[in-house]
C-alpha cells in the first residue's frame, strides 16, 4: 500500500435485503488513521452497510465498490474479508456457551495467523500473547475463561468484542453501535480499550447515535446517514450540533415519517 493510497474506498454502494433497497450509493473514503462516526435515524442503513461490507448473506450489494487496500473486498468470501484486516464488532454480540473466550480467540487468531504462512501457537504461548492484551486493556485474566458472552452484561459484552479486535489487530474496525445498553462506567473503559488499540496504520467507522461516545473516542470526520445515503459530512462539531437540534433540521419530513 502506498502512503497515499485510501484504506477503504466506498464507492456508489448500494446494498438491499429481500429485495428492498437500503444503501443507496453511498460513497465514503477512509485513511489509515482515521476515525469516522456514522450518525443517523434509525432505518438509515448505518447497520446495514457495516453488514454488507463484512459480506453477510441476507445483505446483497447491488451496485457499487468496495476497495480494502486497492483489493475488491466484494470479490472476497467473509472469512477472507476478516483475513485481509477487515473486523466488525457487533451490536448485538451473540452468546456461544460451552466455548470459552479463551478458546474462541485462540482459534481466530490461529486462523489469521496461518493464512499468513506462519505456523499457528499452541495454547500456553498464545495465553502468553492473550495476557499481555489483556493487561493493556484493563480486564482481569478470568475473563478469559469463561464462555463466550454466556450471562455476560452488556458491557462485559463489548469490552469482549474488543478484546477480539485487540488479539485481531485488524486494518479496518466497524464498531457498530458499540455504546448501546452501555452505563457511563461501562462505555468509557470500552472507548478506552478502542483508544489504545487505534494506531496510524488503522482505520475505524464508528456507527452510533449519541454524541457521548464521541466525548471518549474523537473522530476526525462525523458523517450523517439518512435514507440509505450520507447528506452531509463534517468534523466533531456536526455531532455537537445534532445533539442540540436533533436530525430534523437535515433530513426533512421524508426521513422524520420513515423512521
Amino acid at each position: 500500500m502506498t502512503s497515499n493510497q485510501p484504506l477503504l474506498e466506498i464507492k456508489n454502494l448500494s446494498v438491499s435485503i429481500e429485495n428492498k433497497q437500503i444503501v443507496k450509493g453511498l460513497n465514503l473514503t477512509v485513511n489509515p488513521g482515521e476515525i469516522h462516526a456514522i450518525m443517523g435515524p434509525n432505518g438509515s442503513g448505518k447497520s446495514t452497510l457495516c453488514y454488507a461490507l463484512m459480506g453477510h448473506p441476507e445483505y446483497t450489494v447491488t451496485g457499487g465498490e468496495v476497495l480494502m487496500n486497492g483489493k475488491n473486498v466484494l470479490e472476497m468470501a467473509v472469512d477472507e474479508r476478516s483475513k485481509a484486516g477487515m473486523f466488525l464488532a457487533f451490536q448485538y454480540p451473540v452468546e456461544v456457551p460451552g466455548v470459552t473466550l479463551q478458546n474462541f480467540l485462540r482459534t481466530a487468531y490461529n486462523s489469521h495467523k496461518g493464512e499468513n504462512g506462519t505456523s499457528k501457537v499452541n495454547v500456553l504461548k498464545f495465553w502468553g500473547f492473550l495476557k499481555s492484551k489483556l493487561q493493556m486493556l484493563g480486564i482481569d485474566e478470568s475473563f478469559a475463561n469463561r464462555y463466550l458472552n454466556d450471562g455476560f452484561s452488556g458491557g462485559e459484552k463489548k469490552r469482549a468484542e474488543i478484546l477480539q479486535m485487540a488479539v485481531l489487530e485488524p486494518k479496518v474496525a466497524l464498531l457498530d453501535e458499540t455504546d448501546s445498553g452501555l452505563d457511563i462506567d461501562a462505555l468509557r473503559a470500552v472507548a478506552e480499550g478502542v483508544n489504545k488499540l487505534m494506531n496510524p496504520a488503522m482505520g475505524i467507522v464508528m456507527i452510533t447515535h449519541y454524541q457521548r461516545l464521541l466525548d471518549y473516542i474523537k473522530p476526525h470526520y462525523v458523517h450523517i446517514m439518512a435514507s440509505g445515503n450520507i447528506i452531509k459530512t463534517g468534523g466533531p462539531e456536526l455531532a455537537l450540533e445534532l445533539e442540540e437540534k436533533g436530525y430534523g433540521w437535515l433530513t426533512g419530513d421524508k426521513v422524520a415519517a420513515e423512521v
